[in-house]
């Protein structure tokens, strides 16, 4: 087996701690981390040597991500065809309802938002592209748990009770497969303030060639605007948007 080297992981794990974070402070890296000061102010002056970091103007002991992530993140997202078309089936989608759109992807047991576009009404979701989340408290994560072979979800529910992120959170493994089975059943998922509690969701697969269940779309709009009549059309737009996304992808529908 290939050694992993302990100092690129305690970098990397410094560059993640921005993910939910615009700015940290050294002393906020060494306490997150649990890390020796020394150690974490070397990789600090290493990765701001490389401009991955950069001090913040004015206070320099906080730090913010540099250029070259970004040029990284251009270049992977160049070279992904799911985000190139997402975002334009996404704008097609929101355009019809004038409600936020994301399209998310499955990495272990939480999703990550690729794409959002967002709606134009004042009161709207607060999210954002990069965005982890539990997978099973999202209309999105339920979709594409759904679609896991039996052993792989075991694996992930293997833990006992989820944590929850709101009231309506289902936090039960039985319960949570009992709901993936309908999900399967009539191919959408839907968040009923499970993330957010005043937000609703519908969300449908992504499917390549193969047909697998390569990511998820979802309509997210405030239970002001969420009635039954909405309901039905914006999950009308969402299946049909997965599917006009999972062709491009590919993916040829079998007749029913």
């Amino acid at each position: 087996m290939p050694r992993v080297v302990p100092a690129v992981i305690r970098a990397l794990d410094i560059l993640e701690l921005f993910l939910d974070r615009p700015q940290l402070s050294a002393r906020e890296v060494m306490e997150r981390l649990d890390l020796p000061r020394t150690t974490v102010h070397e990789l600090l002056v290493t990765l701001e040597a490389r401009s991955y970091l950069i001090s913040v103007p004015g206070q320099p002991v906080q730090y913010r991500l540099g250029m070259p992530l970004f040029q990284l993140g251009a270049a992977f997202a160049g070279r992904l065809d799911l985000v190139r078309e997402a975002q334009s089936v996404a704008r097609d989608v929101a355009a019809a309802c004038d409600e936020a759109v994301h399209v998310a992807v499955l990495d272990g047991a939480d999703v990550i938002y690729l794409v959002k576009v967002d709606s134009t009404h004042p009161v709207r979701m607060v999210s954002a592209v990069g965005r982890r989340l539990p997978a099973h408290c999202t209309a999105v994560g339920k979709v594409l748990l759904s679609d896991l072979a039996p052993a792989a979800l075991d694996a992930l529910l293997v833990k006992g009770d989820l944590p929850g992120m709101t009231p309506e959170s289902v936090t039960d493994p039985d319960r949570l497969r009992a709901e993936l089975d309908s999900v399967r059943a009539d191919g959408v998922a839907v968040d009923i303030g499970e993330s957010d509690s005043a937000m609703r969701c519908v969300a449908a697969a992504i499917r390549d060639h193969s047909g697998a269940a390569i990511a998820a779309m979802s309509l997210s709009a405030p239970i002001i605007r969420w009635t039954p009549a909405a309901q039905v059309e914006w999950t009308g737009l969402i299946r049909d948007g997965a599917a006009t996304l999972s062709a491009r992808m590919g993916y040829l529908a079998q007749p029913r």
